[in-house]
């Protein structure tokens, strides 16, 4: 199938209006199709195992840069004893799973952890580094490798801070990677490290095990950085997966405001499930329109915007109808076709998820731009905005064909 054959985009982008400005989308079936897409779209799952306490959802907050009372009220249950957080909620790019607290009087952990070993793409162990007593964790991660000697293993050492002489700040540059660990590391701290370490040498199976030291506090507690270890977590996370989660939550690496990477968020979840509507036979771009409304919207409340008419025919001006004809084809049909040529039913299925994924993707953050500058009491500059939307609209097929071809395999 040729590109030419495919429907004009011009038609696209008047639904796309019309979705906007005269929105008469049938709700349930919109739903239903949405939940259709994500339960089919592979989301990676991490799984998060150690005692009580032991530092587990600061991890997740810090990630996700998500708050610590939205993720405590995220969590759902699972099984009688485990939790599971999606994020964001609406169109999860990740989930976590939270396992009780190991080592707890009465607790036998053993249907949670067969639950958990059938969902989990990977293993996160978490340790609190003055807590000696770690022999409920390594008995399951020792149970977990010998049904899977090929699953890899993260390790992560928190609390570092604790076992600090007095008036000790954290080490800069971050040292805990080196072999063997820095003269320079507190003797209390580096003994406790050590003592953690030696017990996996000892472990089966043949998957890398990898040890990482941090130390995530809040602002209020005085540590600076209060995200310590932070890049040392994601490359971890990074080589031993190939998720690309550190671009899912966090963007580029220019993005530090908290807006802007809640925003991103949004709008990666967004766009993979217009993608996989757009790869849906039977669905046509008047579904994938409506996504991406309801994404500007959301959007648009993320930044305290009105979303009104007004607004609406001002930002669509400001992108233009143009931006959708041409260059889809040109940039994304062809970085994405070419990974995965035969997801779906056909070549067309393939160009139509990566084309309706990329156009969401590249919608969101033009829309950033003008909500940004709106909210600012600034001009929007319609070339600036133009650029954003080319770019991101290239940039997407990195973000993309990782998730297309996991679907595809």
């Amino acid at each position: 199938m040729k590109l030419s054959d495919f429907k004009n985009w011009s038609i696209y982008w008047e639904q796309l209006r019309t979705a906007l400005l005269d929105p008469k989308v049938d709700e349930a079936s919109l739903e239903a199709s949405l939940r259709e897409v994500q339960e089919k779209m592979p989301v990676p799952v991490l799984w998060l195992l150690g005692k009580t306490q032991a530092g587990k959802t600061s991890i997740i907050r810090t990630l996700t840069g998500s708050e610590a009372a939205e993720i405590g009220n995220g969590f759902q249950p699972c099984t009688r004893s485990s939790r599971i957080y999606d994020f964001p909620t609406d169109g999860p790019v990740v989930k976590f799973l939270d396992t009780r607290g190991l080592g707890e009087v009465s607790y036998d952990p053993s249907d949670d952890i067969l639950y958990c070993e059938s969902k989990a793409h990977l293993m996160i162990a978490v340790m609190k580094v003055a807590d000696t007593n770690q022999t409920a964790v390594f008995e399951v991660l020792h149970r977990v490798r010998q049904r899977h000697p090929e699953w890899p293993l993260l390790i992560v050492q928190t609390g570092l801070h604790e076992l600090y002489p007095s008036e000790v700040g954290h080490i800069n540059p971050w040292p805990y990677n080196d072999q063997p660990l820095p003269e320079t590391i507190p003797v209390a701290l580096k003994r406790a490290l050590l003592a953690q370490r030696c017990i996996t040498d000892e472990f089966p199976g043949f998957a890398p095990v990898r040890w990482v030291a941090v130390d995530l506090t809040l602002p209020e507690d005085g540590f600076e950085p209060s995200d310590y270890g932070l890049q040392a977590l994601w490359q971890a996370i990074e080589s031993l997966t190939s998720f690309g989660l550190q671009n899912l939550l966090s963007g580029d690496k220019e993005i530090h405001d908290l807006f802007a990477r809640t925003a991103h968020q949004h709008i990666v979840s967004y766009s993979y499930t217009a993608a996989g509507l757009g790869a849906l036979p039977v669905v046509d771009l008047v579904a994938v329109s409506a996504v991406q409304a309801k994404l500007l919207h959301s959007l648009a409340v993320l930044y305290g915007q009105h979303w009104d008419k007004q607004t609406i025919s001002e930002f669509l001006g400001l992108v233009g109808a143009g931006m959708a004809s041409g260059y889809v084809a040109r940039a994304v049909g062809r970085a994405v076709a070419k990974v995965i040529p035969f997801w779906g039913q056909t070549v067309g299925a393939v160009w139509g998820a990566s084309a309706s994924g990329a156009t969401t993707y590249a919608l969101g953050k033009a829309s950033v731009y003008f909500f940004t500058r709106r909210k600012d009491g600034l001009n929007v500059d319609r070339d600036t905005l133009r650029k954003i939307y080319a770019d991101a609209l290239e940039s997407s097929s990195t973000i993309l064909k990782d998730r297309l071809r996991g679907k595809s395999e």
